[in-house]
């Protein structure tokens, strides 16, 4: 140790001298001198500290926000859709938070978080110093306490100034990344203050904190724990919330109620304390009980979701081209769905569903309802659906395939809510097995339907099913099906566009025999009419259509070629696969509901095929249009022949035993209003569909099975006429009678150009024959 001491000596010598100590000074100024110093040295520490901090020199304390990040704040917003009149339908988030402006917010929600949080909030500019001081004694005398006012705890929320992102080399140094985040955030919180007004600071504070149960946000908050919004909280409400800050998880009303009643009377207290509260007012409220109306938000809900799924693609395909984020950036999205007019769409099917659903239990009762082409029941049919379910792979994992437990489970009634038209929800609770679970769904008939703006091509409606709970599949854009005499339209179009044809027109009604190679196979086939009779007259084409006979359209299809049809109906929006054969115009081929309501309205559109559309606008979170969603568009037909093909489509309303003759019973017909349509009904009424057309709207209506082996027995009640046609009248009828739906009864659009073909050639009233329309034809194959 001697050894040291001169080395001691020189460094204190060296130091006084430095210091400036003069010889001979007294002691209390010698401290004094020390003193200040130290002050000035631990000044100077500070600043380089903070500045060091402010601008994370060498990369060691991280990012800190920059003034343009404070004056536009980086905070996760949802994305909302609504329909065209502004009705939400959906929502996409991260946090689904709902911005608040600070009119909005109750007062004494106000005044609770102020006297909670931060009593002296107006008088600091981001940093409380008699808070700061107090958490430091508190600490030397180990009591840990938090004194971040509202800016602090904002910055820290806002900025995450805490993450893994906003760490610079010293992140994980202990103590002092503590330290360097704490001073990040009264940096931040400083910046803040000077940023915005308190008011603002205050809202942005309470739109962004969390309160536990996935809600973010004041709003959120009122509305999971209360189904209230922020301007209608009652003051023991406003408390809870406030309350729930402190620590979300420990305080959850929904878990522990009663530390969330302590914590609540807490805050209560403190308003008290402030005088926020008289005591008569405090001692009722505290007796008050938490008084919860909890909202559980179902993320998918309701038909609308039946066209999420499309929306949800192009709209995260309009995002990542453009540059935003769909869950974080708060977009206004707009559909061109009208809630008025997708009310009576829902409301029409939810009508005439279960009175066919009862129709097909009259027909297949005592009998087995699933049957191939030959009307045959089909074996090992409910087998092969089981094997297709989680729950027989979930048995299949655990027990093995061929495992008795297997079928015994199967067979083994449970408690069960199921799908039922006896309810007005359509809910039905029973118990049953899983098998006979499955065997009651596939007998339950589905539906799909469509209805658009034929010259913007907007999307009015879309009822992709019966109830999303519970049929999640598609029937408008996912389903592909035969769809009958409804492709005839094709046929009649490519005759009049291609060979200058008109609706007068005429074609002999006697069965052809029609000579074809498939495959490089020589084949013959001979179609008849769905009534098995012919006239062995000549009929225009006109008649033809709207009495749909087969006979005429498949000479028609013969003499202007299958491969020219099939060329047509992808010209007029069909991007399906069609098998280019005799048969196409009789629907031989699958498509989908979405594709025909898009072709047929190219007919009302003047002969333009407008892309369906249902995207309209995007929005910033601030009101600004971003885009206007506008489809593919190309002609067609010409303008004469669209006029005809409409002339054509009023056919099967105004020709002697037309099949759309149905719709009168619904009141849609006359008074000068056109409607045109075209009804269709696979083999084996498989499949029944309806298009029509009306001055304002084209719609489709497809009424079936889950698959092709579910069909009624007979055409007169399994034809697209008794199926689907009934749908589209209801739907009419209730547009029609909707003084606010913005549809109105009307003759069609005059034509644009001069019709220079003959088409006017009423056709006189034979005896009557049977209005069928279904496309059930005999192959004769050679």
């Amino acid at each position: 140790m001697k050894n040291y001491l001169p080395f001691f000596k020189k460094l204190a010598t060296k130091t006084r001298s430095f210091i400036g100590f003069p010889k001979g000074e007294s002691k209390i100024m010698r401290f004094c001198r020390l003193l200040w110093w130290i002050i000035g040295v631990g000044l100077v520490s500070i600043v380089l500290f903070f500045s060091a901090i402010a601008f994370n020199w060498f990369g060691f304390f991280g990012e800190i926000p920059s003034l343009k990040a404070l004056e536009n704040p980086k905070t996760p917003l949802p994305s909302v859709v609504y329909t065209a009149d502004s009705m939400e339908v959906a929502r996409y988030y991260s946090q689904n938070k709902t911005p608040l402006k600070y009119e909005d917010i109750d007062s004494m929600t106000i005044l609770a978080l102020l006297a909670t949080e931060d009593a002296r909030f107006a008088n600091h500019s981001g940093i409380d110093a008699e808070a700061t001081v107090g958490v430091i004694l508190a600490l030397l005398k180990g009591d840990n306490r938090g004194g971040s006012t509202i800016s602090q705890q904002l910055a820290k929320n806002l900025f995450k100034t805490r993450s893994e992102e906003s760490k610079g080399k010293l992140g994980n140094a202990g103590i002092l990344s503590t330290v360097v985040a704490k001073a990040k955030e009264w940096i931040t919180a400083v910046r803040l203050e000077r940023s915005y007004t308190k008011n603002e600071i205050l809202t942005m504070y309470l739109n962004e904190v969390t309160f536990g149960n996935n809600a973010f946000g004041l709003h959120a908050a009122a509305k999971k724990y209360f189904s209230t919004s922020p301007d209608s909280l009652e003051i023991h409400q406003s408390a809870l919330l406030i309350g729930l800050l402190k620590a979300p998880s420990t305080y959850n009303p929904l878990r522990n109620p009663e530390r969330a009643i302590n914590r609540r009377n807490t805050v209560l207290n403190q308003m008290r304390k402030y005088k926020y509260l008289t005591r008569h007012l405090l001692d009722s409220l505290k007796k008050l009980p938490l008084d919860l109306t909890v909202f559980y938000e179902v993320a998918e809900t309701g038909n609308s979701t039946y066209y999420k799924n499309h929306v949800t693609q192009k709209l995260k395909n309009w995002c990542e081209q453009n540059g935003y984020d769909l869950y974080a950036d708060g977009l206004e999205i707009y559909l061109t769905i009208d809630s008025k007019i997708q009310t009576h769409a829902e409301e029409a099917v939810a009508k005439q569903m279960p009175i066919l659903q009862k129709k097909f239990h009259e027909q297949w009762k005592g009998l087995v309802p699933w049957t191939d082409s030959n009307k045959k029941p089909l074996e090992d049919y409910i087998e092969n659906a089981v094997a297709k379910t989680d729950y027989y792979k979930f048995l299949v994992e655990k027990y093995g395939k061929q495992s008795d437990s297997i079928q015994i489970l199967l067979e083994k009634p449970k408690k069960m809510t199921v799908f039922s038209w006896e309810n007005e929800n359509h809910r039905k609770d029973t118990t049953i097995s899983t098998i006979d679970s499955i065997k009651y769904y596939k007998q339950i008939m589905r539906a799909g339907m469509v209805s658009l703006d034929p010259y913007s091509g907007h999307i009015k409606a879309w009822v992709g099913g019966l109830d999303f709970e519970y049929f999640k599949f598609d029937q408008v854009r996912q389903a592909k099906r035969q769809p009958g005499s409804t492709f005839k339209m094709f046929v009649y179009a490519t005759a009049i566009d291609s060979l200058d044809m008109s609706p007068c027109d005429t074609i002999l009604d006697t069965n052809p025999i029609i000579r074809y190679e498939e495959n490089g196979e020589q084949k013959i086939w001979t179609p008849h009419n769905a009534d098995w009779t012919n006239t062995n007259r000549n009929m225009t084409l006109r008649h033809a259509m709207g009495r749909s006979i087969n006979t005429v359209t498949a000479k028609l299809t013969e003499k202007v070629g299958w491969t020219t049809v099939a060329h047509y109906a992808k010209k007029m929006g069909i991007t399906s696969p069609l098998a280019e054969v005799p048969s196409i115009g009789l629907g031989s081929s699958d498509v989908s509901l979405f594709e025909m309501a898009g072709a047929y309205s190219t007919i009302m559109n003047g002969g333009m095929w407008q892309e369906p559309q249902i995207l309209w606008q995007v929005k910033d979170k601030h009101g600004k249009t971003l885009h206007y969603f506008h489809g593919e568009s190309r002609r067609a037909l010409s303008k004469e022949s669209a006029w005809l093909m409409s002339y054509m489509l009023k056919g099967s309303t105004q020709e002697p035993h037309g099949t759309s003759l149905g719709l009168w019973s619904y009141g849609v017909l006359g008074h000068g209003n056109d409607v045109g349509g075209k009804t269709g009904t696979s083999s084996n009424f498989a499949d029944g569909w309806y298009m029509g057309v009306t001055r304002d709207l084209v719609t489709g209506v497809w009424v079936g099975g889950e698959d092709r082996a579910i069909r009624f027995r007979t055409s007169d009640v399994g034809e697209g006429s008794k199926t689907a046609l009934p749908i589209f009248g209801l739907y009419m009828q209730s547009l029609y009678a909707d003084k606010t739906s913005g549809i109105r009864k009307a003759p069609f659009l005059e034509p644009s150009v001069e019709i220079k073909r003959r088409y006017y050639c009423p056709t006189p009233t034979y005896e009557r024959y049977p209005e069928k329309d279904s496309t059930e034809v005999q192959e004769i194959v050679e």
